[in-house]
């Protein structure tokens, strides 16, 4: 036996390792190798429930485009906001489980259920590819506004009950609730605004509009770093990098303070786990582009790469609060 014979040709130990790789990556994500999944003559549809330009938005369209080029796929991405994000996402929930609909979730995916009479669970009718990113929400104003601080805000809105204006994410989003949850913290009423996403309500703020908005920073990044808007207070854990100087709410008002966004992708109920794990597989190939990373981190994100099993841990658990959440501030669907 020669020694190509005894360690086989090259090409067959490039095919080794390449199927040790996908193994290893299946692990990852709590997953088993699986057969390729084709996609000949398919497009995969990405539906966005929010308007365009949003967090959700930006991510989807990232992701369409690297994952597109790498796996040599058509993807696309469809914009289907309203009715708090419901029209876009039960309609994902009755599309063929086939793989080729995708949900691009957010926060709302867990907030409907928990305010309103809805035609999909979150836990039944989807099933759990990844936890794609995480990022801050932010409480912002014009630039061209008098107040300086989160605490000029509060104050004034004390002094004036029912005479400022907020702009809402929604309703039921992680914006939603974070307005609220800082309403009864500080203990102040503004009047709430609804939007059908983000865009449209920093559209609003850079008008003159509304008084402030609680926004995913991702959202309003390109417009606080042109100057046309000021971050008062961030809602995260503790200060951002990218706002060093801006202080957390936790700081100013509550010291438990936090509500940040996440970004998920589901599929319908019934989807073949092997299609479940090549869309996983290829969300986490293109998460791990250092191109796809840097652009997200400009933009505020978080890269999180959850999969499988551990993501339907993260729904469940989303599910336990925000449930409670919606009982203790007696929030309303708007």
């Amino acid at each position: 036996m020669t020694s190509h014979e005894r360690h086989g040709s090259p090409v067959l130990q490039r095919l080794k390792l390449a199927t040790m790789v996908i193994a290893v990556v299946g692990a990852s994500c709590g997953l088993t190798p699986h057969p390729a999944w084709s996609q000949a003559q398919r497009t995969i549809k990405i539906v966005v429930p929010f308007a365009p330009g949003g967090g959700v938005d930006i991510v989807a369209r990232l992701m369409a485009d690297q994952i597109g080029r790498m796996q040599k796929v058509s993807v696309v991405v469809e914009n289907r906001p309203g009715a708090g994000t419901l029209i876009g996402t039960e309609a994902v929930a009755r599309a063929a489980p086939d793989g080729n609909t995708v949900l691009f979730a957010a926060n709302s995916f867990i907030i409907n259920p928990a305010l309103r009479k809805t035609g999909y669970d979150a836990l039944t009718s989807f099933e759990p590819i990844c936890l794609l990113t995480r990022s801050p929400n932010v409480v912002i104003v014009n630039s061209a506004s008098p107040y300086r601080s989160l605490a000029d805000l509060i104050n004034d809105a004390r002094a004036k009950p029912g005479m400022l204006s907020i702009a809402l994410q929604g309703p039921a989003t992680s914006q939603h609730i974070g307005t609220e949850k800082l309403k009864r913290a500080a203990n102040f009423d503004m009047v709430n605004v609804p939007f059908t996403g983000s865009a449209p309500a920093v559209t609003s703020i850079l008008g003159g509009h509304v008084a402030a908005l609680f926004v995913n920073y991702p959202a309003a990044s390109e417009q606080v770093s042109a100057g046309k808007l000021r971050v008062l207070a961030t809602a995260a854990r503790s200060r951002i990098e990218s706002l060093p100087d801006v202080p957390t709410i936790a700081e100013v008002v509550r010291k438990d303070f936090e509500e940040d966004v996440w970004n998920g992708a589901v599929v319908p109920a019934n989807t073949p786990k092997e299609i479940v794990a090549q869309l996983a597989d290829w969300i986490l190939s293109a998460m791990s582009s250092s191109e796809v990373r840097s652009k997200l981190a400009v933009q505020g994100f978080d890269p999180a790469g959850t999969c499988g099993a551990d993501f339907a841990t993260f729904l469940r658990a989303q599910v336990t609060e925000y449930a409670q959440i919606v009982r203790e501030t007696n929030m309303k669907a708007e």
